[in-house]
């Protein structure tokens, strides 16, 4: 099962669909945003994805208005000078990690089976958690676990870490699992190890790094009164989302002319949209999301 769309209609509502527009699926996985632009739009309108998982291109949609590239969303702006677009109506962008990617057991994101520790992306990559878990320092791995999880006890796990990997290399999620449970409590010990995977599968796949480098382009690429629309998972990329699309930069504080008036290229159209209770309870993964909006000024 590929990721089933978070949010569907309210994420493509959102980006409020013209006929004849150009639309950018950032997200592609399965295909169930790009699927839904294309059932509103007409012959001239124009959906272009994007996604650096094999899996995900295999779903490629077959219609003379789609297009799919194999990239990461970080290239945005230069695949579309390539193809001679400046500007285009709306950006999607479901910040997820898909099912079909969780439920493979080579895949190595989840903690609930015993796999090789992979969590990358795309598999095509150099670095996988194996890597970051047996050859990072201390200092590195607690910087990972406290700035993409938010654990105040990053630096214990770190310390475990280092230690237990001296005996033996810690290649499967067994054997983490198994040097974490000294620091799990009784009832909260799937939410500890979801955010140490967490931490562990934003640096494999450089996520915070390529978010900033992504919401830096969007701004220029987009027509006025264009809408982009992203869902986020976890609050270390809510916060990037939600300070970029208010201050268009990532510090509290926005640019400022020299009269101390803001610089801003877009701002947020409304308040951040969560799912339902009833989407949640048919797809739990969507519990933790948000989707928010902004528009180009």
């Amino acid at each position: 099962m590929f990721h089933k769309p978070v949010m569907l209609q309210e994420t493509v509502n959102s980006l409020e669909i013209k006929k004849n527009g150009i639309y950018i699926d950032l997200t592609f996985g399965g295909g169930g945003h790009s699927k839904e632009i294309l059932q509103r739009i007409n012959n001239d309108g124009r959906v272009i994805a994007f996604d650096h998982d094999q899996s995900a291109i295999n779903n490629i949609i077959h219609d003379s208005r789609f297009m799919l590239l194999k990239q990461n969303f970080i290239y945005l702006k230069q695949n579309l000078s390539y193809l001679k677009i400046s500007k285009v109506d709306g950006i999607l962008a479901d910040l997820g990690v898909s099912s079909f990617q969780f439920d493979s057991l080579d895949r190595g994101f989840s903690f609930e089976e015993d796999s090789n520790l992979d969590m990358r992306m795309n598999k095509e990559s150099n670095v996988n958690a194996i890597d970051i878990l047996n050859n990072y320092s201390e200092s590195e791995l607690a910087n990972i676990f406290f700035n993409y999880s938010d654990l105040t006890n990053s630096r214990k796990i770190a310390k475990i870490i280092i230690e237990k990997r001296k005996g033996n290399k810690v290649q499967s999620s067994n054997d983490l699992n198994k040097i974490l449970s000294v620091l799990t409590n009784p009832g909260y010990d799937n939410k500890f190890l979801a955010r140490v995977y967490q931490a562990i599968r934003i640096e494999v796949n450089q996520e915070i790094k390529n978010l900033k480098q992504l919401l830096n382009q969007i701004p220029n690429l987009l027509i006025k009164n264009g809408l982009v629309s992203i869902i986020t998972y976890h609050s270390v990329e809510d916060r990037l989302v939600k300070r970029f699309f208010k201050n268009n930069c990532f510090n509290n504080e926005p640019n400022k002319d020299d009269f101390g008036n803001k610089v801003l290229s877009i701002k947020p159209k409304s308040n951040f949209i969560k799912p339902t209770e009833i989407e949640i309870k048919s797809n739990p993964r969507a519990r933790s999301a948000k989707l928010r909006t902004a528009i180009k000024l």
